[in-house]
């Protein structure tokens, strides 16, 4: 596997849900599109905002993606446990890649008077929240098997959790497996 492999197809993921999202909005009264904050982050993304960070007329909250694991194997998906290191040992042929988008979203809290959220603010942000799962799930069912050229790609779909609420936020994060080339040419060898 080579690197700028795992760059192309974490920024391909990021790149379709967002375009994803916003069609969602263009169609879907009140649905915030894709929003400003969407990035490749290097490691479980930080609830940094879930808020409009852009203006008033930018869709709020924060899109990332980011690889959870990577490993071996010979059966996608199925890890490799086979002892490495050995003459004549085979390198696997495929190297698994497990990649998180987590999407988050503002929902209501306690207000200045201490009054919990009313039933119609908070059924106004499930939908919203059901409707960016849908759309997330759809998207990368959709938009993977075209990022391996003539090909395809081979992926596994994973679970979908709805995450949070916590800080003001709550979101949907989508775990999905995606197969790619397995080891780049090695190094020369550096005799000991």
């Amino acid at each position: 596997m080579r690197a700028f492999s795992l760059r192309d197809i974490t920024e391909a993921v990021l790149g379709c849900v967002c375009a994803a999202l916003d069609q969602a909005a263009a169609e879907i009264a009140e649905q915030p599109g894709c929003p400003c904050r969407a990035c490749v982050v290097p490691g479980l993304p930080a609830w940094d905002e879930c808020a409009d960070p852009c203006g008033e007329d930018a869709a709020g909250g924060q899109l990332t993606v980011h690889v959870a694991r990577i490993y071996p194997s010979t059966q996608f998906p199925v890890e490799d446990q086979e002892v490495r290191g050995l003459r004549g040992c085979a390198l696997p042929p495929t190297t698994a890649v497990d990649i998180v988008i987590t999407l988050l979203r503002c929902v209501p809290t306690i207000d200045e008077n201490g009054c919990p959220p009313t039933c119609e603010e908070l059924s106004a942000a499930a939908a919203v929240t059901h409707i960016d799962s849908v759309t997330v799930f759809n998207a990368v069912m959709c938009c993977l098997p075209h990022t391996g050229g003539r090909r395809g790609r081979r992926f596994v779909m994973g679970a979908q959790r709805l995450i949070g609420p916590q800080g003001g936020c709550v979101g949907i994060e989508q775990r999905v497996t995606v197969a790619l080339p397995g080891c780049a040419p090695c190094p020369e060898e550096v005799s000991p």
